[in-house]
């Protein structure tokens, strides 16, 4: 399509017009153009101001050096005042959508990303939502998790600035809030805001919300987002960093990512008490072309593995310099040995204070008796999360676990998981599998290479 095709005002000359190029000034862009671009970003403003110096400079013929060196720098002055005028507009405007913080917390299933968002959600500042993406996958699941990956993305994109329209794509026109994938875990969906529920409790109750709010109107969830300073996105379904670099770069989000990771040994684990509910997604990143996968090979957790791998090496070896600060890692097992140091560490990360209500609840739901049930796998509830972690250990067979680490052997090794050797090596709860942390060092870009990122 050409450039001004469809557009207000004249078309260009056609090739071969007889127009000499090398001695008429170049066309200025029409005026709809340069006013669009006020509300666009930098790039598209400096084109206009250059064409309109330029109209400027070749409509008089300067006739000495003098005036002609004068004349330039006043017009100099005023074209850069006249850009500082319209500038600062531009930048207010970015300032006010950076008041948001945009967290995504990037996992994979079974990671124990769903008790990480909810200690973001329990937040009263923060607008949640766990796993929006599974609407493309279930929409889409014929297709393969690179092919879905920028529908994704959009659809995260969208939600970041509450633009919630992203989903008529993936859902029926009549729709009422309930729609949306585990809408109810959403303390914002949740709230006397929504629906008529009593004040606000300090710890949202699932159970509750589902019966008084599911016939709450769609349209409630673009008006209540806009109203939290903090919008939090769990999501399972990116496998690379770089697909992400736009998201980054948008200066109309302040984005930050915590990358969420855990033993694969206690991934496998838990994936197999959840295996019919992950095979459709399976299929997906396996590429099945729509057949559901039982994954019993581990050829997913080939790929879970190798994408927490490309994630964190782009994160902290020659990371552009748009993600210094941005970037997070945390390990799930050292999240439960110490749960209050590593969520004060993410809040400080994510700009929010951790109040006393939230302590209490953190502390009574990774302080719970047993490992929970089989049925609440995908369900919050109180148990003891050290011995979760551990659970692995004590109904694996060594058999199962000697091939997870032959699959994750590099991952484990970079992320630091001990491998073990034996079954008693395995039994033996005294041996610690998890390596001390590392202080990650983190190496950043000039800035020309970070621009030809992504």
């Amino acid at each position: 399509m050409p450039r001004w095709e469809g557009r207000p005002g004249p078309p260009p000359p056609a090739a071969g017009s007889g127009r000499r190029e090398d001695t008429a000034p170049p066309r200025s862009p029409p005026s709809w153009l340069c006013r669009h671009a006020m509300d666009t970003r930098p790039p598209a403003r400096r084109r206009c101001f250059s064409a309109e110096l330029h109209i400027f400079l070749t409509m008089g013929r300067l006739r000495n050096t003098k005036s002609a060196v004068l004349s330039i720098l006043v017009l100099q002055s005023m074209v850069l005042l006249l850009i500082y005028i319209r500038q600062s507009g531009f930048t207010s405007q970015v300032e006010v959508q950076k008041g948001k913080v945009h967290v995504l917390i990037l996992s994979s299933w079974r990671s124990g990303s769903s008790f990480v968002g909810q200690v973001f959600n329990q937040h009263p500042n923060v607008f949640y939502l766990m796993e929006p993406a599974w609407h493309v996958w279930v929409s889409l699941y014929q297709n393969s998790a690179s092919a879905l990956r920028m529908a994704v993305r959009d659809l995260i994109h969208s939600v970041f600035q509450c633009d919630m329209s992203v989903f008529d794509a993936y859902m029926p026109e009549k729709r009422n809030v309930s729609s949306l994938f585990q809408w109810a875990v959403s303390r914002a969906l949740c709230s006397s805001s929504v629906c008529e529920l009593q004040e606000n409790e300090e710890i949202s109750d699932e159970s509750v919300c589902k019966k008084k709010c599911n016939k709450t109107s769609f349209e409630k969830v673009e008006e209540v987002c806009k109203t939290f300073s903090h919008v939090v996105i769990k999501e399972v379904r990116f496998f690379d960093l770089k697909t992400l670099y736009p998201l980054l770069k948008d200066p109309s989000l302040n984005l930050k990512i915590i990358h969420l990771i855990r033993d694969p040994r206690a991934v496998a684990r838990s994936r197999e008490q959840s295996m019919k509910a992950l095979m459709r997604d399976n299929g997906i990143v396996l590429n099945t072309n729509g057949t559901e996968v039982a994954d019993t090979s581990y050829h997913v957790m080939r790929e879970i593995c190798r994408s927490h791998v490309q994630i964190y090496e782009t994160a902290t070896q020659k990371a552009p310099s748009f993600l210094k600060e941005r970037y997070m890692m945390v390990r799930f097992e050292d999240l439960v040995r110490d749960p209050l140091t590593e969520i004060s560490e993410m809040y400080k990360f994510a700009e929010l204070d951790l109040t006393a209500s939230l302590k209490s609840w953190i502390y009574d739901i990774t302080h719970g008796e047993g490992p929970g049930e089989k049925q609440e796998a995908f369900k919050i509830t109180s148990r003891n999360a050290l011995n979760v972690s551990q659970a692995w250990r004590k109904t694996l067979s060594f058999e199962k676990v000697a091939k997870i680490q032959e699959v994750c052997k590099g991952a484990m090794n970079i992320l630091g998981y001990r491998l073990v050797d034996s079954e008693r090596e395995q039994k033996l709860l005294a041996l610690d599998m998890v390596l001390p942390r590392k202080r990650y060092q983190f190496m950043w870009l000039p800035s020309k290479t970070s621009t030809n990122q992504g």
